[in-house]
C-alpha cells in the first residue's frame, strides 16, 4: 500500500505507531558531503517534545534520535539516511476500554473501514500525532540542505482558542512555549488553555509559516505546483484542516486591482500572492497559514458507537494535549522544509541540465 512516502528527489518514508516499539524515517536524495549529526537533528525534535506547561500531555518521551545509516564521520554519504526514535513512555492499558469504541474526531472508524477491522487502537496507532516525531527528524535533514542555499523556514502561532496575534515579533517566538510572536496575545492564549483544562475541553488555532531566501523558479507545472505540494505536505499532518497561501481566502473578497502584486524594476511592491505565482516561487517570502483543529480527546461526554453499533456516551481519559499547538509548530516547519528541499533539488537538476550552475538573479 502507498501513502507512507512523500517527495520526488528528496523523498521521506516514515513507519511506526504511537505505542509500537519505535518510529522511524528513511530520507532519500540528500546530497553527499553535508555535515549532519544526531545532535543537530535532536535540536529540532526537542522543539516538538511535551514541556512542563499546563495543557500539555504528561506523556514524557525522551525522543532520542538515532541515525542508522547515510552518515559517516559526520558527513552525509548520499545514501538513504535511516533515523529511529524509540517509544519509551507508553501506557497502553488506558486504551483497552477503547478497543471496540470509535472515538469522535479520531480516525478509529475510518481506519477500521480501510483495513477491514485490523488496526492498532493503542493511542491511535499509525494515525496518532506521535508519528510526526520522525517527520521533524526528516525535516531537520531538509533544513541542512536548505541552509546551503540560504533558505530558512520559521513557523509560529498566530491564533489559539479565538485569540489572534496582531504582532509579528519573530524574536519573541522562542521566548515562549506557544511559539507566539505577540507577547500580549501569548498571555491571553495561556488563559484560554487554563479555561479549556478546567472545562475538560480542547482548542484549535492557526499556525503561520514564513520561508525566506527561496529563489524564484521552484515549482513544477501543472500538477506539482509549489503551493500544491506545500498544501499536500501540510494537509498530511493529522490535525490540519485548511491551508492558505498569501492572502488566502481574503483574496476572494478583493478586486483584481487590489489582489494583484504590482511589479517595479526593483521587485514586487507587495506580496498577497504569498511568494508563489503560477505554482512557481517568485523570489519573495513564501507565506502560508494552516488551520489546526482542536484535539478530539476531551473529558466532556461525546456520543458515539462501538463495534456492535451500540450507542454510548464516551468520556476520554488518559494523557492528552489540550491543543495540537504548540507541538505541531515544528511539524509544520518540517513539512515545508521537506517540500522546499525536494523542489530545490528538482530545480538544480533542471539548471544543471541547462549547464547553468546557479540561480539567475533577475533583479541584478
Amino acid at each position: 500500500m502507498s501513502g507512507n512516502s512523500f517527495g520526488v528527489l528528496f523523498r521521506v518514508t516514515t513507519f511506526g505507531e504511537s505505542h509500537g516499539k519505535a518510529l522511524g524515517a528513511v530520507v532519500e536524495g540528500c546530497p553527499p558531503g553535508l555535515t549532519l549529526s544526531e545532535e543537530y537533528i535532536q535540536k529540532e525534535v526537542d522543539k516538538r517534545r511535551s514541556k512542563e506547561f499546563i495543557g500539555q500531555t504528561p506523556r514524557k518521551e525522551k525522543d532520542r534520535v538515532e541515525i542508522l545509516s547515510g552518515v559517516f564521520e559526520g558527513y552525509t554519504t548520499g545514501t538513504p539516511i535511516g533515523i529511529l526514535v524509540y517509544n519509551t513512555d507508553v501506557k497502553s492499558s488506558a486504551y483497552q476500554q477503547l478497543k471496540e469504541v470509535f472515538r469522535p474526531g479520531h480516525a478509529d472508524f475510518t481506519y477500521h473501514m480501510k483495513y477491514g477491522g485490523f488496526r492498532d487502537y493503542r493511542g491511535g496507532g499509525r494515525s496518532s500525532g506521535r508519528e510526526t516525531v520522525v517527520r521533524v527528524a526528516a525535516g531537520a535533514v531538509a533544513k541542512r540542505v536548505l541552509e546551503e542555499y540560504g533558505i530558512s523556514v520559521v513557523a509560529y502561532t498566530i491564533a489559539l482558542g479565538g485569540v489572534v496575534a496582531e504582532k509579528r515579533d519573530l524574536e519573541f517566538i522562542y521566548q515562549n512555549h506557544l511559539y507566539c510572536p505577540d507577547e500580549e496575545a501569548y498571555l491571553k492564549m495561556c488563559q484560554k488553555i487554563e479555561e479549556a483544562v478546567r472545562e475538560g475541553d480542547s482548542l484549535g488555532g492557526v499556525v503561520e509559516v514564513l520561508a525566506r531566501g527561496v529563489p524564484a523558479g521552484l515549482g513544477e507545472p501543472v500538477f506539482d505546483k509549489l503551493e500544491a505540494d506545500l498544501s499536500k505536505g501540510l494537509m498530511s499532518i493529522g490535525a490540519v484542516k485548511g491551508v492558505e497561501v498569501g492572502a488566502g481566502f481574503k483574496a476572494a473578497q478583493l478586486k483584481g486591482s487590489e489582489n494583484n502584486d504590482p511589479i517595479s524594476s526593483h521587485g514586487f511592491l507587495k506580496n498577497d500572492a504569498g511568494g508563489i505565482l503560477g505554482g512557481i516561487s517568485s523570489g519573495q517570502d513564501i507565506v502560508l497559514r494552516v488551520a489546526v483543529k482542536p484535539i478530539p480527546s476531551i473529558r466532556k461526554p461525546q456520543k458515539t458507537i462501538n463495534l456492535q453499533k451500540e450507542e454510548l456516551d464516551l468520556i476520554i481519559e488518559g494523557r492528552h494535549d489540550v491543543s495540537a499547538i504548540p507541538r505541531i509548530v515544528p511539524v509544520v516547519e518540517a513539512m515545508v522544509r521537506i517540500v522546499l528541499a525536494d523542489h530545490l533539488l528538482r530545480q538544480l537538476a533542471y539548471l544543471a541540465f541547462q549547464q547553468r550552475l546557479r540561480f539567475p538573479n533577475f533583479w541584478g
